[in-house]
């Protein structure tokens, strides 16, 4: 069941947004103001965080900014606020919806659904992990935002990898999926795009994990 994380300082507005949530089966976690969601998001992975913005100790804005540094997850912001400007600043940082209170719960549960499912048709373009994003239809890598300059074949290799996440890949099905069957290199081919790929993944290089003897497998470190 996807995961929500509900930000708000008023206990009555979490508790009634999450009554809805779990009727709809979510699973559903709290948090009084940012501070509180920021490590929530490091300790979890959510589907969707329904944010607030005026709160104590860390407004919505700076929660928001502070873990789209970190992870990549969908936002709708809940504010009493309706200038065009609070909502361009909340489009900027990233946010994908914004609701102006007082909000009917029950449109805030259809905009959620229709939010994930736009999410889970760009997670088929996207693929994301901590500060590694991979754009397939772009052939992008990133770390942390900074473009990872790879060879042709590093890029499809580390793609392949990817798509049979959690799968030993044998050395001969990583050269005739990645090089082709009319490959007629060696081995050694295989090994130095290994290595110059872990060079460029940077601290995700432990994710290309070597299985003696058999191949490699994509797996989160």
């Amino acid at each position: 069941m996807p995961r929500l994380l509900i930000v708000d300082d008023e206990e009555r507005i979490r508790s009634l947004i999450r009554k809805y949530a779990l009727f709809e089966h979510y699973e559903v976690d709290e948090a009084s103001n940012g501070l509180e969601a920021i490590e929530a998001v490091k300790k979890n992975d959510y589907a969707c965080i329904i944010m607030d913005i005026m709160m104590p100790e860390c407004d919505g804005y700076t929660a928001v900014k502070k873990i789209k540094e970190f992870k990549d997850i969908p936002v709708i912001m809940l504010s009493a606020k309706g200038e065009e400007m609070d909502r361009i600043h909340g489009f900027e940082l990233g946010i994908d919806d914004y609701v102006v209170k007082p909000f009917s719960v029950q449109e805030l549960m259809m905009r959620i659904s229709a939010l994930l499912k736009r999410t889970q048709q760009n997670m088929q373009e996207v693929y994301t992990y901590k500060g590694l994003s991979i754009n397939f239809s772009a052939r992008i890598v990133t770390i942390d935002g900074e473009r990872c300059h790879l060879s042709p074949k590093e890029y499809d290799f580390l793609v392949y990898l990817v798509q049979n996440e959690g799968r030993v890949l044998t050395r001969e099905q990583c050269i005739s999926n990645v090089w082709g069957y009319d490959f007629f290199g060696d081995d050694r081919t295989l090994d130095t795009h290994v290595k110059t790929l872990r060079k460029n993944l940077k601290e995700y290089a432990g994710c290309i994990v070597t299985v003696r003897g058999v191949g490699y497998r994509f797996e989160k470190a």
